[in-house]
């Protein structure tokens, strides 16, 4: 045999005899591989005398060949299939002969290789014939081992030939059958391999043309061995055939058929014995309660092996599938198993299958009710926190599934979260999820959450922090996704239906998912608030009952706060192209919730939806997707939506009235009956507006409510800024509705849909041509149909200007519109805190009084109504009337010069009716409540007309007249109201010094004369006089008689000065303390209110112009002015100012020009004037002591260190003038004058005010006339006269009066007259 050794596979001694044809080098073209002989290698297999090793060495080499030299061998032996055949059969037989386990391997493989190279039918025939015969022939079974390996081989390499063996060899199956009765269990796991290869061939289509009943013995068989099994082989294939035969859903039903009886009938069976009459038998008797598999399975599940765990709930997911027979399990406790694995596992695999299995038994509801869920969850959370970690998603996500059909699944009654730990830890575990960077998983645990915010599954106490923390989980990971932008969307649009997988498709499930997430948690915040105990969290530690942020309120305003700041402009965006029904669904919905979950919150959010087109998008979205009852949900979530959108802002309009929670009621039911058959386009909205829809036979439904809907809709949506029709077709279709109506004559609109109509023709009538008389007509019989106008009032500037534009409806409804207009805002004032006009007068009126100032400048008649409104309206809105009258006086000069000139006639005669109307018994004891009301109104409009005049006005260039009628009667008044009735005495003083003042003095003769011939005015202003020691210290805001003093003393400088202009008679003279008052500058002025320290130097400076003379005012002084008697020759002269008043007085003044009041340094220096002036008339050496004083140097030079404002103000300038014409030493040329100079050449004439330039000039021109004129060198008396001309000429205006930008000023309820004001270059009226 050297030529083996070689590796020729010939047998020398015998080779010889053998036909050549028979052999053959076998390998490369160049003849270089080894020779074969095939009768050589026949005789060398069958022939005992070999030794096994050159057989198997023959077998290697000829297994070589196969495999390095595919179709040589078959070329030999195709030349008789005798020879192949024969050739086989010795293979074959080796199979039974040999002992060897690795020439048994090799017989094996060289065999099957052999069969593949052949792929002849007749060679596989051959091969199961002969495997048959072995089988029949043969009693000892334990020697068919390799047979059966081999054979499992052959069917997993030749799919042929299981498809033979089920079709052709039916005994032989038997015989196969009968195998696993042996007691080996090396043999059993050899014929399960067979099995499980036939099974398992060509994806399992062999076993379905497997017999009936070889399948179902083969089941049986199967549960027999897998019992009894105990080495891992066996049970590996066992339960690797038991998967297969559970994909058959044939093969399902017998498994689960079979019980122990049965099993263990079939083991005492022969193994010749035809069982298929006993299992028929057993089927029928059988119960699934008494099943062997499951307790089997359970017993897999129990083994330390993950692979057969894995295998064992991928069987139990599989036996549920296909007979959804769950109850054998859950009764033999496997989901205990199953969750017990998921506790200490962290295979993928087993992971995937548990999870499986479990989600398959929660289908029955077996499963809650005997507490297994109950018991796995905590098991569930604490493997999902392994699975998060996996990189594997699936496993996660199918984690997830589980846990979500759990909480779905759970009945109410049996809690999951009795405490708050637990719930704790699965929220995490959703979080967990939910945090994923695989978008499937974030969407199945967005899901899970939906789930979790049931009712059922809260804890006591609810877990809000945790459930808020969720949402923003949630609303976070949907804010980090790329967002597609347009032209991806719409080409990826296309794709979603063929590629769900798509980015855009997974971005657009987790989107809806989390708005099913989102509406989950506002229906459990919504059931929540509806429960005390759940919305107080009864049950929550003392120690945290404080914590705001763990309440239902901290969830609402997270919820409120998600939606609003994300998911309104996410949805809007991708929705914006390509509307989503079921997205908009879930989102409409969500937004109806807002509105149960923070009442407090939703007036300002309704606004913001409504502003911001919310009106038209789920319009749009119902005509484009609703259309032909198509998505009834959405339908329904977008009038849910468009419901309490509109029922929210409909009850902002007039939360406590009774009309309008009928209006909210009545537009409730027409929406409820309507919005849901409203699917139309908004292009389609003019025509339904105007059909005619005939007779109506129900209020709240058909085409007629349809349009009432339709309109009520246009109102609110408009309200909000959002037009969803031009104004004009608005107009118009309300108009032709209004006529529509009429003709028909049925029914008057319903006052919501009035209501809403009368808006729309106000709010649209700008850019629509004016109403015909019959469209007048109608809509004057629509409004008169409602008896009570107010509740059709709307609060909207339109509808003002919509009344008053039209005379008939002006006539009719302008009062009553202007009232409510004023109601509505007085009511408003009070909400935010306001009070009277006073407190508001430095402030630029409101938006709604400049509204009615517009409305009076296009309609000059609605004045009139407004002071009508003054003299017969009740308190408040008179006053608001008053208020924004006085605003539009004050104004006037922006509109028509001549409307206050009309007015003073109606205010004359409104003042001549409340004259009446009191006469006889005396204003303010016991008059009618109105006209004391209404007094003190119309008083303050006559006094706002004066402060309205501008400088240049004639009105008071001739005192006769509607002047001088109105100054009688205010004076009559004046003098007939109680000194107590400070609100009308105020007004009226104020009136009459205006009157005055402001008249030029030729003017005034007749003014005058009645005034003093008055002796109830002159009671009064005694009266208020002597009240001035009572109450020093007060405020007028805080003290109206401070006020009333003040205004009783600018009258009296005026009467004191135009008195002695027209030597008017003075039937009774007034009292009055010059002691009291020059006290009061001196000592008690930081207590005094600066105004009344004005009044006071007013009052002073006009006695001090008249020598302390006059027979209007008689003084009284004190020793603390003029000293004990007999007096001196000095307080002889200045009596009854004295020698020390006089001091007092300079002393006080300049005190007071050191403040910062411009009222106050005015009224100071023109009071120091007059002073020095009386000085000068009656003591010379007293006036030089009160120039030259040390103080005054002290006082110019304060006044010059104060900064260049201070430096050239007018008062400063006209303070060194009076001293320097007075022979004052306290004011110096260098450096006073010379620093004032350098000032004004440094920076020009463009620095200086009129005023100031007036009052600078005549200081230079006091310097040329004064002592210090000698003292001036020739340099510096050019500089003088330059500066002078660099001023400009004086002018005889200027010398009398800088322009000035208004007459009066208003102070509080005090009126000052400017011209008092003036620096003035000296007395008025020089004494006599």
């Amino acid at each position: 045999m050297s030529e083996m050794t070689r590796g020729d596979i010939v047998l020398d001694k015998i080779h010889f005899r053998h036909d050549p044809k028979w052999s053959g080098r076998l390998g490369p073209a160049d003849g270089s591989g080894p020779l074969l002989c095939v009768p050589c290698v026949i005789e060398m297999i069958d022939s005992e005398d070999i030794a096994s090793v050159r057989k198997s060495f023959a077998l290697s080499s000829i297994g070589g060949v196969l495999r390095g030299s595919p179709g040589a061998l078959r070329g030999l032996l195709r030349q008789d299939d005798r020879a192949s055949l024969r050739f086989i059969g010795s293979l074959l037989g080796m199979l039974h002969t040999v002992e060897d386990q690795a020439t048994l391997e090799k017989v094996d493989q060289v065999l099957v290789q052999l069969l593949l190279e052949l792929q002849c039918e007749l060679s596989y025939r051959c091969v199961l014939d002969g495997i048959h015969e072995q089988l029949s022939v043969q009693i000892r079974v334990k020697g068919f081992l390799p047979t059966f390996n081999f054979l499992g081989n052959l069917v997993e390499a030749v799919p042929n030939v299981a498809h033979s063996l089920v079709t052709k060899y039916v005994p032989l199956l038997e015989r196969l059958c009968s195998a696993l009765f042996h007691p080996d269990e090396t043999l059993k796991a050899s014929v399960l391999y067979v099995w499980l290869k036939l099974f398992g061939t060509a994806g399992g289509s062999a076993a379905q043309s497997l017999p009936t009943a070889i399948r179902d013995r083969v089941c049986v068989l199967l549960l027999q061995t897998l019992a009894n099994a105990s080495s891992p082989e066996l049970i590996k294939n066992c339960v690797g055939l038991l998967w297969l035969l559970l994909q058959l859903k044939g093969a399902v039903s017998v498994l689960m058929s079979s019980n122990t009886d049965q099993i263990m009938c079939h083991e005492n069976q022969n193994i010749h014995t035809d069982n298929s009459q006993i299992l028929s038998q057993d089927q029928e008797q059988q119960s699934p309660d008494q099943c062997p598999l499951p307790l089997m399975l359970k017993k897999l599940l129990m083994s330390g092996d993950e692979t057969l765990q894995a295998t064992s709930a991928r069987c139990i997911a599989s036996i549920l599938v296909q007979s959804q027979c769950s109850a054998p399990f859950i009764k033999a406790d496997v989901t205990e198993f199953l969750f017990d694995r998921l506790a200490s596992c962290q295979s993928e695999m087993l992971l995937w299958s548990v999870y499986s299995c479990l989600i398959l038994l929660t289908g029955d509801p077996l499963f809650f009710s005997q507490c297994h869920s109950v018991y796995g969850i905590d098991s569930i959370v604490r493997s999902l926190k392994e699975a998060l970690q996996l990189t594997n998603s699936e496993v996660p996500k199918q984690g997830l599934l589980l846990l979500t059909e759990i909480l779905e699944r759970q009945p109410p009654s049996e809690r999951l979260f009795p405490s708050g730990s637990g719930f704790e830890a699965v929220s995490e575990a959703v979080l967990g999820g939910v945090s994923y960077s695989c978008l499937l998983v974030a969407t199945q645990a967005a899901n899970a959450a939906s789930a979790l915010f049931r009712r059922n599954h809260q804890s006591r106490p609810v877990q809000y922090r945790k459930i808020e923390g969720l949402i923003e989980a949630i609303t976070t990971r949907f804010l980090e996704l790329p967002r597609p932008s347009h032209a991806h969307r719409r080409s990826s649009r296309s794709l979603k239906k063929s590629d769900p997988n798509s980015p855009a498709s997974r971005s657009e499930g987790f989107l809806l998912q989390s708005l099913v997430c989102f509406q989950a948690a506002c229906r459990l915040a919504e059931e929540c608030s509806s429960e005390p105990g759940l919305k107080e969290n009864t049950f929550t530690a003392p120690s945290k009952h404080r914590n705001a942020e763990d309440s239902l309120e901290s969830l609402c305003e997270c919820l409120l706060h998600c939606c609003d700041s994300v998911w309104i402009p996410i949805v809007i965006t991708m929705c914006e192209h390509a509307p989503n029904a079921h997205i908009l669904q879930y989102f409409y919905s969500i937004l109806s919730f807002q509105f149960t979950l923070l009442p407090s919150l939703m007036p300002v959010f309704a606004k913001k939806l409504a502003s911001s087109g919310f009106y038209r998008l789920p319009l749009e979205h119902k005509g484009l997707l609703c259309a032909g009852n198509r998505h009834p949900y959405l339908n329904t979530s977008c009038c849910g939506f468009l419901q309490k959108l509109s029922t929210c802002l409909l009850h902002q309009s007039d939360p406590d009235s009774v009309s309008c929670l009928h209006d909210v009621e009545e537009v409730e039911n027409l929406l409820q009956y309507n919005l849901p058959s409203l699917c139309c386009h908004l292009s389609n909205w003019p025509s339904l507006l105007c059909e005619s829809p005939g007779l109506q036979l129900c209020e709240y439904k058909g085409p007629r409510a349809t349009q009432y809907c339709l309109v009520i809709i246009l109102h609110l949506a408009l309200q909000q800024g959002d037009r969803l029709l031009p104004d004009q077709t608005v107009f118009s279709s309300v108009t032709w509705l209004l006529h529509s109506v009429e003709a028909q004559g049925s029914c008057a609109l319903p006052r919501a849909a009035l209501r809403s109509a009368l808006y729309l023709l106000a709010r649209t009538q700008d850019k629509s041509p004016d109403l015909d008389g019959a469209s007048l007509n109608c809509i004057s019989k629509a409004l008169s149909s409602r008896q009570n106008f107010p509740s059709l009032y709307i609060h909207h500037p339109a509808l003002l200007h919509f009344i008053w534009r039209y005379p008939d409806l002006a006539d009719k409804y302008g009062p009553v519109v202007l009232e409510l207009w004023l109601t509505k805002q007085t009511v408003a004032m009070q909400q935010k805190g306001e009070s009277h006009a006073d407190e508001r007068q430095d402030q630029e009126p409101d938006t709604e009084t400049m509204e009615l100032r517009t409305l009076i400048e296009k309609y000059p008649a609605v004045i009139l109504t407004l002071l009508d409104m003054v003299c017969t309206r009740e308190a408040t809105l008179a006053a608001r009337a008053q208020e924004v009258m006085e605003v539009f006086i004050r104004g006037q000069r922006d509109f028509e010069a001549d409307l206050c000139a009309n007015l003073r006639p109606a205010l004359l005669q409104a003042l001549q009716r409340l004259s009446v109307e009191n006469m006889g018994h005396g204003l303010g004891q016991g008059p009618t409540e109105q006209a004391v009301n209404s007094l003190p109104l119309v008083l303050k409009l006559l006094c706002a007309m004066q402060a309205s005049d501008l400088p240049s006005s004639s009105t008071y260039s001739k005192m006769d007249g509607v002047h001088f009628k109105l100054l009688y009667h205010v004076s009559n008044i004046a003098g007939r109201l109680k000194p107590t009735d400070t609100e009308s005495l105020l007004p009226a003083l104020s009136y009459l010094y205006c009157c005055l003042s402001l008249s030029p003095a030729h003017c005034t003769d007749r003014a005058v004369s009645v005034l003093l011939s008055n002796s109830g005015l002159m009671d009064q202003l005694q009266t208020v006089a002597s009240s001035s020691s009572s109450a020093p210290s007060l405020t007028p805001s805080a003290c109206p008689p401070s006020a009333l003093l003040c205004c009783s003393h600018l009258l009296l400088s005026s009467l004191i000065t135009l008195q002695r202009v027209h030597s008017a008679q003075v039937p009774k003279s007034i009292s009055w303390s010059l002691d009291t008052a020059v006290q009061r500058l001196l000592v008690q002025k930081r207590n005094t209110d600066n105004l009344l320290l004005v009044s006071y130097l007013r009052l002073l400076q006009a006695l001090l112009d008249a020598d302390l003379s006059s027979l209007v005012v008689r003084l009284s002084t004190g020793t603390g002015l003029v000293g004990s008697r007999p007096l001196g020759v000095e307080d002889g002269a200045l009596y009854p100012l004295g020698s020390r008043g006089a001091q007092c007085l300079s002393t006080a003044l300049s005190g007071l020009l050191l403040q910062k009041h411009e009222l106050l340094l005015r009224a100071s220096v023109n009071c120091l004037s007059s002073l020095l002036g009386f000085l000068h008339r009656k003591s010379p050496t007293t006036e030089t002591y009160v120039a030259c004083k040390p103080w005054s140097r002290f006082l110019i030079y304060c006044l010059l260190s104060s900064g260049e404002s201070t430096r050239l103000h007018p008062v400063t300038l006209r303070l060194i003038t009076i001293l320097l014409k007075h022979g004052s030493t306290s004011v110096l040329w260098e450096p006073d004058l010379l620093q004032l100079m350098e000032v004004v050449e440094r920076r020009g004439r463009e620095v200086l005010s009129e005023e100031a330039a007036l009052a600078l000039r005549l200081l230079l021109s006091q310097i040329q006339s004064s002592a210090l004129q000698s003292q001036l060198t020739g340099d510096q008396e050019r500089r003088v006269r330059s500066l002078i001309e660099s001023l400009g000429p004086q002018t005889a205006s200027e010398g009398c009066s800088p322009n000035l930008p208004s007459n009066v000023l208003r102070v509080g309820d005090v009126s000052i007259c400017l011209s008092d004001f003036t620096v003035e270059e000296g007395g008025c009226f020089p004494a006599n």
